[in-house]
């Protein structure tokens, strides 16, 4: 299990940035009973597969879900992917702890939601 309150400021606002979104929550929540392959898991949520693999990739870059390529009965490849069990606590001295970690403004790139 990672525990976000020990991870760095970049990494921290990587979580944060990546639950801040509701596509994102509702694919974590998809996957809290286990793995799904994406053209299933985009149906389940009534979303394109090209917007599914976006929001995926923000939550994969921030540690939250991870993805295997499998090969099925018939030998078609299937994207799986899961999610990472994590626990998330802020409060104001985790915070204070990943200061000296955060980046430098402008160096975490441009988040896009």
């Amino acid at each position: 299990m990672v525990f976000m309150e020990e991870l760095t400021g970049a990494a921290l606002l990587a979580a944060c940035s990546a639950l801040a979104n509701p596509h994102r929550l509702r694919i974590l929540g998809a996957l809290a009973d286990g793995r799904q392959y994406v053209s299933h898991l985009a149906r389940l949520l009534g979303m394109s597969r090209p917007l599914l693999h976006m929001h995926l990739q923000k939550l994969q870059s921030a540690g939250l879900v991870t993805g295997s390529l499998e090969l099925s009965e018939d030998g078609r490849a299937v994207k799986y992917f899961e999610a990472v069990p994590f626990a998330l606590e802020i409060s104001p001295q985790v915070v204070k702890a990943a200061l000296p970690t955060l980046p430098a403004p402008g160096d975490h790139g441009k988040e896009t939601d």
